[in-house]
């Protein structure tokens, strides 16, 4: 069966009850995305849990995939999403963030048809305070290749140098790579790594996501800054993507799926 039948983006959303307060706006920041001809965008809107609350604020449209599932984390919820993925490409944004223009997915996409062999790409991350205020990230590459193993580098001194939510990525890729681990955080700068670790990959020059400071996000929980945890976590996906690193194994794309994008 095939799966990719036309040009597509899958943008991959995770959201709990309670975490929705800014669906609506990523909903119309979606909507008003610019594509390249020929392109279209896909939504999978995938709630952690089964209560159906979250999604009922997003219109029933055919461009939206809606799903619910147990309980069990943002992990799990992007990758139960995931089967329901039919673009060629995948990017993840969460509930409470935003992208910064209309043409955000389009450079995305530009980067990944202009360079076949590419398996991904990120972008610098601008964080959005209460007061409207907004700083670059303190770790952002220089725009274009990045270097074999640079994320792991600055990961492994502490210092992600970006965000893993700016990363859109071959859809192949994210599932040879076994999707999102199964931790109760860090997971999405994980999929970064493993990415990188299988193949090469772009960074953008310009922004690729607006992260909203706010107080009921998920990263200003105690639990989250616990620091046993956080080592443990860390180190989980540090081991990983090394063991990725040293297999030498690298992705290649299928014919089909090259000529699939390049159309």
């Amino acid at each position: 069966m095939e799966r990719f039948l036309m040009p597509k983006i899958t943008v991959l959303t995770p959201v709990h009850e309670g975490g929705d307060g800014y669906i609506a706006e990523l909903h119309e920041c979606l909507a008003s995305q610019r594509l390249p001809e020929g392109w279209e965008v896909e939504w999978v809107l995938q709630e952690d849990g089964r209560t159906g609350r979250p999604l009922a604020s997003v219109p029933d449209t055919p461009w939206i995939s809606k799903g619910v599932g147990r309980w069990g984390g943002a992990a799990q919820a992007r990758t139960m999403g995931l089967a329901r993925a039919t673009g060629s490409l995948l990017r993840c944004v969460d509930a409470d963030d935003l992208l910064p223009d209309s043409e955000t997915l389009a450079r995305d996409i530009d980067v990944l048809t202009s360079n076949p062999t590419y398996g991904w790409t990120v972008a610098p991350c601008l964080d959005l305070f209460p007061d409207g205020r907004r700083a670059p990230g303190p770790y952002d590459p220089d725009p274009g290749p990045l270097a074999p193993g640079a994320l792991l580098d600055g990961a492994k001194r502490g210092e992600m140098p970006v965000m893993g939510t700016t990363l859109t990525a071959r859809t192949d890729v994210v599932r040879l790579v076994g999707g999102w681990p199964a931790i109760p955080a860090f997971e999405d700068a994980a999929i970064v790594l493993f990415c990188e670790a299988v193949s090469s990959g772009w960074m953008q020059r310009l922004p690729g996501e607006i992260y909203r400071k706010h107080e009921g996000q998920h990263t200003a929980s105690l639990a989250y800054h616990d620091a046993e945890e956080t080592q443990l976590r860390q180190q989980i996906v540090l081991d990983r993507a090394e063991a990725l690193h040293a297999s030498g194994w690298r992705w290649t794309p299928r014919t089909q799926d090259a000529a699939n994008i390049a159309s």
